[in-house]
């Protein structure tokens, strides 16, 4: 058995009227292919122009090992020259990938090449990101502490990306006190057997390729595999409803400060309880559900 997933809608173009009608409003997600070719990034962003403006820049490195109770949050696992990094990404498969690396504050003059488009939402512009990766890499299933309503314009290579809303959370193994799912779950191939509850899960899957945006809307949990090295950058614009938004006020001002603290407090106890916890309240959700 496979995930439930069904494509996420593709539409060559649109206007800023078209996207906050069929899409922003009743909050779908949309990959939009011919959008950005006006850009100069569109012709000019590549790993090799990235090797050329910011070849001697560190950056910090993510893979995919668990959370240990000793890390920081969003705390690098290693840091290496991005010449060393692209390097890397051409000449064989990594685990490694750039997180959040922030355009504006590390390559001033990328900003040069990219426009901020007008889809009727205030974007943040002092928050352009960069995420790359190399053949294989994956992010763990996650939502953003803010709940944004994210624009993903990806750069060279091709990229998977499976998203759920919010109200499949209850399918998803939920970390308590955390934005991501169990680690183990690999969602791209998943055991429906080990984890049951992903059956009843309603999701969207896109491939995306050079040129294409993905709208994804608030608070929607999201998966990016890389299918070939390359990167993408997502702008932002805050979470509209009220309850996102005071959701992502919680998240940034309790919950990840609980979440450190219990870490400091119970060490490797409080990984392995919130983990244990996922498989229980998810499975007793469905026992429940059964029952009804």
């Amino acid at each position: 058995m496979e995930l439930n997933l069904e494509q996420i809608p593709r539409e060559k173009t649109l206007t800023k009227k078209e996207f906050l009608r069929k899409y922003f409003k009743p909050q779908k997600p949309v990959v939009i292919e011919h959008f950005i070719e006006d850009w100069p990034a569109y012709s000019k962003w590549s790993l090799d122009y990235m090797n050329k403006v910011a070849g001697e820049v560190e950056v910090p490195l993510y893979d995919d090992r668990p959370v240990k109770h000793d890390e920081g949050f969003n705390e690098p696992h290693a840091k290496m020259k991005m010449k060393e990094y692209i390097q890397l990404l051409k000449s064989q498969p990594t685990k490694y990938r750039i997180f959040l690396w922030n355009v504006l504050k590390e390559v001033p003059q990328l900003q040069k090449d990219f426009k901020y488009p007008d889809f009727g939402l205030r974007l943040m512009k002092g928050l352009p990101m960069l995420f790359f990766g190399g053949s294989d890499s994956h992010t763990f299933m996650h939502y953003d502490i803010d709940l944004a309503n994210i624009f993903h314009f990806h750069f060279e290579g091709k990229k998977q990306c499976i998203l759920f809303p919010q109200s499949e959370t209850k399918f998803l193994y939920k970390i308590p006190h955390s934005l991501i799912t169990r680690e183990d779950i690999d969602f791209a191939n998943p055991d429906l057997e080990k984890w049951p509850a992903l059956k009843n899960a309603n999701g969207h899957i896109a491939h995306l390729e050079h040129g294409n945006v993905l709208y994804i809307p608030e608070g929607y949990w999201h998966h990016m595999k890389y299918m070939t090295p390359g990167f993408s950058m997502s702008l932002r614009a805050i979470a509209r409803k009220p309850k996102n938004f005071g959701r992502a006020v919680y998240n940034i001002f309790f919950m990840r400060h609980f979440d450190n603290a219990m870490r400091r407090w119970k060490g490797q106890k409080w990984i392995d309880w919130k983990n244990e916890e996922a498989v229980r309240r998810t499975h007793q959700m469905i026992l429940q559900k059964q029952n009804l």
